[in-house]
């Protein structure tokens, strides 16, 4: 007998083999109208998966959010399906569900295909519902696995990570496929589905291995679901920064010069300048001391840290001198400010102290990896180090959060979570092998978060090497996750780097150290604002922030130009289009650019002393008095509106 936990967290006795679909008929089919899959311990099976121990049954119907997870592995083997039929000569590797979809990556051989070729297999994915298959799970031996894979070298290699496991397969008419589950039970339920794009993908993430084709792709129980979902996509790639960029002007990249590597053109420039002197002046106010380092370092220096032990597939090269020296690109921050706190003897009075760093840093990602300036090879990091004593954790904690909370409310940043990131403990190669300094860490790290009230989610494995951190998880636009903010705990560092600090006994003790980054990087962060605000940024940040338009060069230029002059002496952002163009032209040019104020100036303005203004996104004019106008402009940047 096995027991069973399900709805209202009842337990029940059952015999061992029964099904979900078993479980559900009798005890739940007034609860949960049509299900579709389950879950058992939070991994997902089919409805006639075989329950052979003790667990969590949670049953799945369509309108269950986690569903969708099921359904698209499903639609991934249907894709694999009609791709075999259509490419008989076709290899497939992985097809797993992702966020808002799946993929798989496959071999084509002989065959090109590209996203032309979409229509063609979404006809035959249509059939194969229409045939409605059965998906039905078996478990067989590795040496029964080998046979069915045979002709398929990528199944034989993954199949290598289960040679003294029991394997499952899953089948539907004449597709087989090696897989974990779950699914729905059969092909006719996969109805509403859209192949997306192609994209390039070497087998198990090794730029060593083949490049397969990777096809992407979504599914939805309900077609006005696929709809809307599509549609979200669409005003997803309005505001994707690497496709405003190309009106904004804001950064390039050039292939003679190298992947990953991105210049910051003018207006982008400005907008990092406004926000890095932003940062650091509010830095300054939390008592930080700002430095600047080497961008590369000794490779002892590395040794010593530990991330050429557990990070050096990220580093660039190492770089040999003829006298023998190593030298590499830091990948991090942290070495470099350790040294700066073993430069000189500190007392327990002079903690916590706070060093911080606009720090360039070289990372090796891979070149599928690279991105727009999300993703790039040479990036700032807005970077501190707190060396603290013990007792000092918590409350330095709580003014970390509270700068973050603060940093958040100027840019508007609204849709986030918090996340305690622990580490694996049965992975013994990515984290240091230290169970007390873990436990300890990771205690003191919760504690500080309830001691807030702020609501937080916990994840296991995706600590630092040194320890564990709290990750600040923002919601974008396009309706991605990415980690904006990191403060992570760091007991390890002071030990590599014998870190001492002079206590009230007189005696050295070890000093804590807490790494943190506020904005994250320069790169990551403009890009972030620009998709949030697709590209119409407020106006404290908006590179331009008044574009000045003389109706008439001849006669309007000069007092356009004293009104330039005394908009920069009040520190705005201002330039003039004197171009020989139509005024129409010329507001539709300002337009495109999201400059925040477009000012015309005609006779009257010039007569007057007035300004004519049109905020951006409205056809409305203004006729102020130009005292009136500074008046609002710096009313706007003083609420950082």
């Amino acid at each position: 007998m096995i027991k069973i936990s399900f709805f209202d967290n009842q337990i029940q006795e059952f015999i061992s083999g029964i099904t979900p679909l078993a479980i559900w008929k009798k005890h739940l089919s007034t609860h949960f109208k049509k299900p579709v899959a389950a879950l058992f311990n939070d991994q997902p099976i089919e409805l006639d998966f075989h329950l052979k121990e003790n667990g969590n049954l949670e049953i799945l119907t369509e309108s269950d959010p986690k569903s969708l997870e099921v359904l698209n592995h499903s639609t991934a083997h249907l894709m694999a399906q009609a791709v075999a039929r259509l490419y008989p000569g076709a290899l497939f590797t992985v097809g797993p569900a992702i966020k808002e979809g799946f993929y798989y990556d496959i071999d084509f051989q002989n065959h090109t295909i590209s996203e032309k070729g979409f229509l063609a297999i979404e006809k035959v994915m249509h059939q194969i519902s229409l045939e409605n298959h059965p998906i039905t799970r078996e478990e067989v031996s590795f040496e029964q696995a080998q046979k069915l894979f045979a002709c398929n070298p990528y199944k034989k290699v993954l199949l290598e990570k289960f040679r003294n496991q029991t394997i499952s397969i899953y089948r539907q008419g004449e597709f087989f496929d090696l897989c974990r589950g779950g699914h729905v039970t059969k092909t006719s339920l996969i109805k509403h589905f859209k192949l997306l794009k192609i994209s390039g993908a070497y087998f198990q993430g090794d730029a060593k291995n083949k490049t397969l084709t990777r096809i992407y792709g979504t599914s939805f129980f309900k077609k006005q679901a696929l709809a809307d979902h599509l549609q979200l996509l669409e005003e997803r790639k309005e505001r994707d920064h690497k496709k405003l960029n190309k009106e904004l002007d804001l950064f390039m990249f050039h292939k003679e010069v190298g992947l990953g590597l991105p210049f910051w053109l003018p207006k982008g420039a400005t907008v990092r300048r406004i926000v890095e002197r932003y940062i650091v002046d509010k830095e300054l106010s939390y008592d930080y001391h700002h430095v600047y380092t080497p961008i590369m370092a000794n490779t002892e220096l590395y040794r010593i840290s530990g991330h050429l032990d557990h990070y050096d597939s990220n580093m660039f090269p190492i770089m040999t001198l003829e006298n023998g020296e190593k030298l590499v690109l830091r990948p991090m921050n942290c070495p470099h400010h350790m040294m700066i706190y073993k430069k000189t003897p500190h007392s327990y009075k002079e903690l916590p102290l706070r060093i911080a760093e606009l720090g360039m840093m070289h990372r090796f990602e891979k070149s599928g990896a690279v991105s727009g300036l999300q993703r790039v090879r040479e990036m700032t990091l807005n970077d501190a180090h707190i060396f603290a004593c013990p007792d000092q954790i918590k409350e330095e904690m709580k003014k970390i959060i509270n700068l973050i909370l603060e940093v958040y409310r100027d840019f508007n940043i609204k849709n986030y979570e918090l996340r305690l990131s622990y580490r694996d403990p049965n992975d013994t190669e990515k984290y240091f092998n230290d169970d007390q300094m873990w436990h300890h860490a990771e205690k003191i790290l919760k504690e500080t978060i309830q001691e807030l009230s702020l609501p937080f989610k916990e994840a296991i494995g995706e600590a630092a090497f040194y320890g564990p951190k709290l990750d600040v998880q923002v919601f974008t636009a396009l309706g991605n996750e990415e980690t904006l903010s990191t403060v992570q705990l760091d007991f390890l560092l002071p030990q590599k780097f014998d870190l001492t600090f002079i206590g009230e006994d007189n005696k050295h003790h070890r000093p804590v150290v807490i790494h943190r980054a506020v904005v994250s990087t320069m790169e990551r962060f403009l890009a972030h604002l620009v998709e949030e605000t697709k590209g119409v940024f407020p106006l404290w940040l908006a590179p331009v922030q008044v574009l000045l338009i003389p109706v008439s060069a001849p006669l309007h230029l000069e007092f356009s130009q004293k009104i330039k002059e005394m908009l920069q002496l009040q520190n705005f952002r201002v330039e003039i289009n004197s171009k020989d163009t139509t005024l129409g032209y010329k507001i539709r040019e300002a337009q495109k650019l999201k400059i925040p104020y477009q000012v015309v100036i005609g006779d009257n303005e010039m007569i007057n002393n007035l300004i004519t203004f049109r905020k951006y996104g409205s056809h409305q004019q203004t006729t102020i008095k130009v005292d009136e106008f500074v008046s609002l402009l710096k009313d706007q940047v003083l609420q950082k509106k």
